[in-house]
């Protein structure tokens, strides 16, 4: 049997884009070729939906859409995903089997993610068509559960429909899980996943098709649209494209930015250009993601700045072809200084004139984004997030925060990764000591433990869910191991103000990890 599958950047509640898109894909002469076309799950209006769901118009736009699929499908077998009202039971997470325009079946999620539980009602999981002398197993990602259990009957073929998000371990256990439903049932196997970035949710794409024997088909692209046909009964395999972390990480990043500025009619971004690792990363991924000239850089040097931290600014700017402006702050913070001298009086200056200049810089570039029609990037890392290590309404500025799911020793591992074939990001700025050059000789490490403990020990606690007494079993010091958790909880609230932020581990903050804030 032939079939042929789809990996598409689903735009959500675009379901009249998303038509547009499905039909042409139908009378291609690829899905012609083929008995049956796989589209990812939630093809007609896109994911996550949140609220959404629940709106009778939405699905009511969803339903027409299908009724017009329908209409049009003769001689034509497809699978498409979308909401779906069913009688006597409520709206379900659903995939529709449309063959020759009629539905030949209807396979609703039972593994519903904790948001979708909210929304949808319990499906019945997996079920099994017979189709073209082929009994075929239709299920979601998160269903397949029941395959290996023994609560389907033996199918020749299983037919997967995902909409995963992604995060750097995903992809290795789903082709880990596909091997094992292959190798447990001695049937071919068709995974079809969506790509693209839907705020902060990315999903990778990476569709896989394999025979019986295990034998890999095909294998589509990470984070690109793309489509294959498939003869399931091939025996002739293809490499299995297994590309490294850091490589899926720096994919992820450059289209979440991409998709974000593009799906909400953005086009320019801003953002503080330190000198500093951080926000040279960010640089980086928005000019890939953006092109150099829609990506503006504000140099914005204190009393405090070194003279090499201005350069190490200039020459990334320079490397990567995009302009910027040098606005210095030191008058602007000496007025502020001397408007609040009545109210301060003699206070000694200490934390509060740090946060002052770090809220002056994230003026500005709100300024220059609103003045020049911009989105602002945020540059705040995932180990200064968990810490708190930074000012609200200052460091916290932006529409979008770029590596706010990336610890700092992550966020070296990829500036090193970028820099692989030629120096596009300073090799000083790599280098020299983390600062954020509030106060004359200021370094990270004044006020936070090494990144390279810091981050092993939030690694443990954020993404192994592994309580003090355990990661101080693994060796760490106790004091250390205590100030990391407390500061962890304790900027709950911080974070909470922070800007959106891109999805790349699993266990962000905000979107997978909620902590009381009381």
């Amino acid at each position: 049997m032939k079939v042929h599958i789809v990996q598409h950047d689903v735009r959500t509640l675009r379901m009249e884009e998303n038509e547009e898109w499905i039909l042409k894909e139908l009378e291609s002469q690829e899905s012609k070729d083929a008995l049956l076309t796989v589209f990812p799950a939630c093809t007609v209006c896109g994911a996550p939906l949140f609220a959404a769901a629940g709106y009778t118009d939405v699905q009511k736009r969803a339903q027409g859409v299908l009724q017009e699929l329908i209409a049009r499908s003769e001689h034509r077998a497809f699978l498409v995903g979308m909401p779906l009202q069913m009688q006597e039971k409520g709206l379900c997470n659903a995939l529709v089997f449309v063959q020759n325009c009629a539905i030949r079946g209807v396979v609703t999620k039972k593994y519903l993610t904790v948001d979708e539980q909210k929304y949808f009602v319990r499906g019945e999981g997996v079920q099994v068509i017979d189709f073209h002398d082929q009994r075929i197993a239709i299920g979601f990602y998160e269903d397949l559960k029941e395959l290996s259990k023994g609560y389907v009957e033996q199918p020749d073929m299983v037919v997967c429909c995902g909409s995963q998000v992604f995060d750097y371990q995903k992809p290795y256990r789903i082709r880990y899980r596909m091997s094992k439903i292959v190798e447990t049932l001695n049937a071919s196997l068709v995974y079809v996943n969506r790509t693209g970035g839907e705020g902060s949710y990315l999903y990778a794409g990476g569709s896989m098709a394999m025979n019986a024997a295990g034998g890999v088909l095909c294998q589509l692209p990470y984070f690109e649209e793309a489509c294959e046909t498939i003869d399931m009964q091939e025996l002739e395999t293809v490499d299995d494209e297994k590309p490294e972390a850091v490589e899926l990480v720096y994919k992820a990043l450059v289209c979440g930015i991409r998709d974000y500025f593009h799906k909400n009619g953005q086009g320019r971004a801003v953002l503080g250009l330190s000198g500093g690792i951080d926000s040279a990363l960010v640089a980086v991924l928005a000019v890939d993601a953006l092109g150099a000239e829609n990506v503006h850089g504000l140099l914005m040097p204190s009393q405090y700045s070194t003279d090499h931290s201005v350069k190490d600014a200039v020459d990334l700017a320079d490397n990567l072809g995009m302009k910027y402006d040098i606005v210095p702050i030191r008058a602007m913070f000496d007025e502020f200084a001397k408007a609040l001298k009545p109210v301060f009086g003699d206070r000694a200056e200490d934390v509060t004139e740090e946060n002052l200049q770090a809220r002056i810089r994230g003026t500005l570039v709100m300024s220059y984004a609103n003045k020049f029609g911009a989105l602002a990037l945020n540059t705040t890392n995932r180990s200064e997030a968990a810490m708190g290590y930074g000012t609200l309404y200052g460091d916290s500025c932006g529409s979008l925060a770029v590596i706010g799911d990336l610890y700092k020793t992550e966020v070296y591992e990829l500036s090193e990764w970028i820099n692989r074939d030629g120096i596009r990001i300073p090799q000083n700025s790599i280098d020299k000591a983390p600062s954020a050059e509030l106060r004359p000789g200021q370094k990270d490490s004044d006020s936070l433990p090494d990144y390279g403990v810091l981050d092993a020990i939030l690694a443990l606690y954020l993404d192994e869910n592994m309580t003090e007494e355990e990661i101080v079993a693994e060796g760490y010091d106790s004091a250390t191991v205590q100030l990391a958790i407390r500061k962890t909880r304790q900027n709950e609230w911080k974070r909470l103000q922070f800007a959106p932020q891109l999805k790349v581990s699993p266990m962000s903050f905000g979107l997978d990890r909620r902590w009381p804030i009381s």
